[in-house]
């Protein structure tokens, strides 16, 4: 009986074994069926990427094909209304020839007037180039010059000193509480901070003209030795320059001294802030412009014949 049931055990495995073998080729197959789908469908895909792009470069190309073609016959147009321009200015030109010829307009004393009043012309746009040269030159020099001060006051405080140009001056704008005490024309210890590196710049730029300028803001001033803001203005501008001379030797025939007073603010003075601003002493560099202001005269009129 035993061996009955060992030979039934065997005949069941060998039955068995070829189902487990069949199973394993088809899961393998699908698991390339799958592999297959996916490559096709990838390959599906990238033509389909193919197609979109090659559809956008025909657009692109037609539609840069049409701007050419509206350029093109804009400038077609363009050609041929000048065509007929230079047709018509012939025409006239040869007419007036003619005419001059026929009825000899040009005697030889016209030709000379206009010959007389052409060099005049020329005269006047040489003059012209002259005053555009000096005119550059001005521009130039005073570029060099705001650089030069900024560089030189760069490591003090921007809201107490400023530098800009108004038309053909260089103005340097000290805030008075780096130069005086309130209601005072002594200079303090810090302003030769300042004073020195500007005094430095004017003596290095002996072309320059030097105005010192004293402002105040409108806060009436009355005491024994200053009546009012104007005379406190006045004896700040001179304390400035009498130490640009005498401290950092500047020529003193570089140097005028002028008092302003409340009466050029350069803020509003109903706040603080604008007061604040407004007391300041400002150093104007001017470059001397003797050469500018003659070419400046206007050159002989052209005589009409």
């Amino acid at each position: 009986m035993k061996s009955n049931l060992f030979l039934i055990l065997a005949l069941v495995s060998i039955i068995a074994l070829p189902s487990c073998v069949s199973k394993k080729k088809f899961v393998d197959l699908q698991g390339q069926k799958s592999k297959t789908d996916l490559a096709l469908e990838e390959a599906m895909q990238r033509i389909k990427d193919l197609q979109s792009g090659r559809t956008a470069d025909n657009e692109r190309l037609n539609s840069t094909l049409r701007n050419k073609e509206a350029e093109l016959a804009r400038e077609k147009a363009r050609a041929e209304t000048l065509s007929e321009q230079m047709g018509a200015l012939n025409t006239t030109n040869q007419k007036l020839l003619d005419n001059m010829a026929a009825n000899q307009v040009t005697s030889a004393a016209e030709a000379k007037s206009i010959q007389a009043s052409l060099e005049k012309i020329n005269k006047q746009s040489g003059q012209i180039d002259k005053l555009n040269r000096v005119i550059r030159v001005k521009d130039s020099t005073n570029v060099a010059l705001v650089y030069n001060l900024k560089k030189s006051l760069e490591n003090l405080n921007d809201e107490d000193i400023d530098v800009e140009v108004k038309g053909t001056k260089v103005f340097v704008s000290i805030s008075d509480k780096l130069l005086f005490q309130s209601g005072q024309a002594d200079i303090g210890a810090r302003a030769g901070e300042v004073l020195s590196k500007v005094a430095r710049v004017v003596k290095d730029n002996q072309d320059l003209e030097v105005t010192i300028e004293g402002h105040t803001d409108n806060v009436p001033i009355s005491s024994a030795k200053f009546p009012d803001n104007w005379a406190l203005s006045g004896a700040r501008a001179q304390a400035v320059a009498k130490m640009l001379t005498t401290n950092y030797g500047v020529a003193p025939g570089r140097l005028s001294a002028a008092a302003r007073g409340e009466f050029s603010p350069k803020a509003d003075n109903s706040t603080p802030e604008g007061r604040a601003m407004n007391r300041r002493t400002e150093i104007i560099l001017t470059p001397k412009l003797d050469q500018f202001f003659k070419l400046l005269e206007a050159p002989d009129t052209i005589r009409e014949n």
